[in-house]
């Protein structure tokens, strides 16, 4: 301690805080984005952080949280480097985000791609009228209760919600075409919500190389500079009992696959 207990940091020290990397996890459904951006701005703001890699093992989720973590990406790459590693699952909105990193490293097995959005009703009009219940909606217009469960879909509801799905997966292939610095064209033929493999994906080009999440330290350690092994900094949130009943991806699959009660956009990929 210097006088005044101001701490300093012997030499060995200070080669040490150098050598750091952040390491952020985007885990199960993308429900939403919050903690993830925390963690991003956190690392983004830390001088001692050399670059960031993110682990992504996720089939994606909701359209809004994935455009929010894509975008904060977007803002940590203007300042430092960041690399993609995928798990065993990185898909849709899992792409989604990867597709923002300077670059991506997948397993020869993760499954990835699943570009493209969806949005899922349930109808159960039929059940209603088993059990004698019958509904009245009273409503301001037409398409105010469009996707309703009581009654089926119109022509005219299911070509609006059509359009609100081109959009919004139009805004998913320009994402990618940015992030991966590719042709709108290009992108749209590899964009039919078909999964590939990290291995079909690199021959794609849709993943820049193949390996785990060490090799993924170990080139961004010498991407930015680092000699000898990088110490890797990561975040270790609580987790209450729900999330460890829930934090499964079988679980969180189940989960993903029961519709809601109100129909959501989401980049996922799902069976």
């Amino acid at each position: 301690l210097l006088a005044g207990g101001v701490s300093t940091l012997l030499p060995d020290d200070r080669v040490m805080s150098r050598q750091r990397i952040g390491l952020v996890e985007v885990k199960g459904m993308i429900t939403d984005a919050s903690e993830t951006i925390r963690q991003i701005s956190k690392f983004r703001k830390d001088s001692s952080i050399r670059g960031i890699v993110l682990r992504i093992d996720s089939p994606g989720g909701a359209v809004a949280p994935s455009q929010e973590i894509y975008s904060e990406v977007l803002k940590l790459k203007s300042q430092k480097k960041v690399f993609a590693s995928m798990g065993s699952v990185a898909a849709s909105g899992g792409y989604y985000i990867a597709s923002a990193a300077d670059q991506i490293i997948a397993n020869p097995g993760t499954l990835t791609g699943s570009i493209g959005v969806i949005m899922t009703f349930a109808n159960v009009e039929q059940l209603m009228g088993k059990i004698g219940l019958r509904p009245e909606t009273l409503k301001s217009g037409k398409f105010k209760d469009t996707g309703s469960p009581t009654r089926p879909m119109t022509p005219e509801e299911r070509k609006l919600l059509q359009s609100v799905i081109d959009n919004v997966y139009d805004q998913f292939v320009s994402a990618v075409a940015k992030g991966r610095k590719m042709e709108v064209d290009k992108v749209k033929e590899l964009a039919d919500g078909r999964i590939y493999t990290g291995k079909q994906a690199f021959d794609l080009k849709l993943v820049d190389r193949l390996g785990s999440l060490e090799d993924t330290i170990s080139m961004m350690g010498k991407a930015v500079g680092i000699e000898g092994e990088p110490k890797v900094v990561q975040e270790k949130p609580s987790r209450g009992i729900f999330d460890l009943l829930m934090e499964g991806s079988l679980s969180e699959r189940v989960m993903g696959s029961i519709a809601p009660q109100f129909p959501l956009l989401q980049y996922l990929w799902t069976l």
